[in-house]
């Protein structure tokens, strides 16, 4: 779409399976899209994958948990490539355990990667998203975050305050023409659900009303929606898209 042409937009995380699909979804609408990555190897084995099916990506090395290494990242797409218009922050990890378990490492890892880089990547496009008096901030958090998880006491702790951080974020930035919205997918058909033993993959599908789990697409749809200009009424807010699992 030529409305788009102008517009760059940055994923975190994008060579995983849900970041994959969004940068493809993003990229077919026309935006110039960036994934951020850490792993080298992995990294150049997905950039040629991609560039076989015909998408070619730009990609920047930042550890997302790193703020001077996302300020540096920033810097450099802001230099070669342009100001960044969508920011989709959608890296993650897990380290599950009970909590009477859990290690001071395996806390700091997951609230470090999946919060501390939601501020360390927003903080370094805000400003110039409100001197241009536009901007999209899209956060992918997930149901566990507003239901809670057995052995994800981080997890859930990091995806809750994803969308605590939304919501001011939306309220501070809204008459700059920058909308802050969250995503809350529930268990979706990436190649880390796809690898747990289909017995326990089947006890989860029971649970989900809608009798599937999520498509990636189903989830970049929505990515793609909420980048788009006939969503700027839409801000602090946090979609749930779980086939019903939690509904509340």
């Amino acid at each position: 779409m030529d409305q788009h042409q102008k517009y760059i937009a940055l994923v975190t995380g994008g060579t995983g399976g849900l970041g994959t699909a969004i940068c493809k979804r993003l990229h077919n609408d026309g935006y110039r899209v960036i994934s951020s990555f850490n792993n080298v190897v992995k990294a150049e084995q997905w950039k040629q994958q991609m560039k076989g099916e015909g998408y070619d990506f730009d990609m920047y090395q930042a550890d997302v948990s790193d703020y001077a290494s996302v300020e540096k990242m920033v810097a450099e797409v802001e230099k070669n490539i342009g100001p960044i218009d969508i920011l989709v922050n959608n890296a993650g990890i897990t380290r599950d355990g009970q909590f009477r378990k859990m290690s001071v490492e395996n806390w700091d890892a997951v609230l470090k990667t999946n919060l501390y880089s939601v501020f360390n990547c927003a903080r370094n496009v805000i400003n110039q998203m409100c001197d241009r008096n536009y901007g999209r901030i899209i956060n992918i958090s997930s149901v566990n975050g507003q239901r809670g998880q057995f052995g994800q006491a981080n997890y859930s702790a990091a995806k809750a305050g994803m969308h605590g951080f939304t919501k001011t974020l939306a309220m501070e930035v809204a008459r700059k023409g920058i909308t802050v919205n969250t995503i809350s997918p529930g268990y979706i058909a990436t190649d880390m659900v796809m690898a747990v033993p289909e017995e326990i993959r089947n006890k989860i599908v029971a649970e989900i009303p809608v009798g599937r789990l999520g498509g990636t697409e189903e989830i970049a749809h929505l990515v793609s929606f909420l980048a788009s200009k006939d969503a700027s009424f839409i801000t602090g807010a946090n979609y749930a898209i779980n086939g019903g699992q939690h509904v509340y």
